[in-house]
């Protein structure tokens, strides 16, 4: 179980970034598919609570409780993190109605599965630094270079000699 300070820590940055990737793996024939997923809540006991979409085959076929990864990353913030832990699909009905928002009982009758995460493992990562504003001078003058030279920022082009292909002999006895 995480500590509190380390709990709340990832409560903030999880509900910053809101949403996910989410994988599933568990080694079992059937599985949840990979997708996206919105982040409803970080419970105190360090469960990530979700929906996704209801699979085609019938849900009492899944394993109710597997290993998942979740990959948190949202444009234009210089952190990401990455959660690994064990998801438990959740269909008693006391635990669901233990949900206080009436709206998301409507959504689990209809086409979306309620998934808990109870993290095992997290990895926070900050992104390096934005290089600074070089100024608009530079910018023009880099532009203009590469419009002049037809250069692309990490295009290397690369060459093939002319040397033959060197051929494969079969030989039988």
């Amino acid at each position: 179980m995480l500590n509190q300070p380390n709990l709340q820590f990832l409560q903030e940055k999880i509900q910053e970034l809101k949403s996910a990737l989410f994988f599933s793996q568990n080694t079992s024939l059937l599985r949840m598919s990979t997708t996206i997923v919105s982040i409803l809540k970080v419970d105190e006991l360090g469960q990530v609570w979700f929906f996704v979409s209801k699979p085609q085959q019938a849900l009492h076929e899944f394993d109710r409780e597997f290993p998942v990864k979740l990959e948190f990353f949202r444009k234009g913030k210089r952190f990401f993190l990455h959660v690994a832990g064990k998801a438990f699909i959740v269909t008693d009905p006391e635990e669901i109605n233990s949900l206080v928002y009436d709206d998301i009982k409507e959504q689990i009758a209809g086409h979306m599965v309620l998934i808990k995460v109870k993290m095992m493992r997290a990895e926070y990562f900050e992104s390096t630094g934005l290089a600074q504003h070089t100024g608009w001078w530079r910018e023009l003058r880099t532009q203009f270079l590469a419009w002049l030279f037809n250069t692309r920022p990490g295009y290397k082009p690369y060459h093939l000699l002319d040397t033959p292909v060197p051929m494969l002999s079969y030989h039988t006895a």
